[in-house]
């Protein structure tokens, strides 16, 4: 298979230089799935090529889901999506992989963290998470918190807190006891709830529901 390519990095490198959707293979050739690929601008042919394994933009997917669809990914690639534990693992598991996590406030303002080093471990580890490397965009390093932990859902609960942090609050994610961010939480309009929005509680708190975030991931060559 000529265009079997593992993400998006490997798609620019074969031709494919405009950001959009594209078919990836994390799981070999029988495997497809389809992603957003964010290319950079044109003018910039150096810039990191990243392949987003989450978007929230307009609150039009529910991301308040079980094990499976989590593991599995859903949603649509070219609008809000999660494109799933085992492809997330495959890829950060195959390349050096570092993370990128922009986010947007309903004033306009954005922020974003970079991680040199991001991974997430096999199923039978519970898709654990390990970060390393934070760069600041002025977002702050909440997620560092999530750092070391398994990922749950309403369904499979994997979290260090004595409550189902999924079912408290409103989402999948490695959560603690329970978060300081709250990507796949629930879709709301800035000001909310304790601790059920999209939230990133070093920027916002945890009573501020972001407009838009999207996690990306981008393979890189330690030497």
């Amino acid at each position: 298979c000529k265009y079997c390519l593992l993400d998006c990095s490997d798609l620019y490198s074969n031709g494919f230089g405009n950001s959009g959707v594209y078919t990836i293979f994390p799981a070999g050739p029988t495997s497809p799935v389809q992603v957003f690929c964010e290319m950079g601008s044109m003018d910039a042919p150096d810039s990191d090529k990243w392949t987003v394994i989450q978007r929230r933009t307009d609150g039009t997917i529910n991301f308040y889901r079980g094990w499976e669809q989590y593991k599995n990914g859903f949603g649509q690639a070219s609008s809000e999506y999660w494109l799933g534990l085992e492809n997330i693992h495959l890829l950060s598991g195959k390349k050096s992989y570092k993370l990128r996590v922009d986010m947007e406030d309903f004033d306009g303002a954005k922020a974003f963290v970079e991680y040199s080093s991001f991974n997430v471990a096999p199923e039978m580890d519970g898709y654990r998470l390990t970060l390393s490397g934070f760069k600041d965009g002025g977002a702050g390093n909440s997620l560092d918190h999530h750092n070391g932990h398994k990922f749950s859902t309403f369904d499979k609960d994997q979290d260090s807190d004595a409550r189902n942090c999924a079912k408290t609050y409103l989402g999948g994610w490695w959560y603690d006891v329970c978060h300081h961010v709250n990507p796949n939480g629930e879709y709301l309009w800035g000001e909310s709830i304790f601790g059920v929005g999209i939230n990133w509680n070093s920027w916002k708190g945890w009573t501020y529901s972001l407009k838009a975030i999207h996690q990306m991931g981008f393979q890189h060559y330690i030497v």
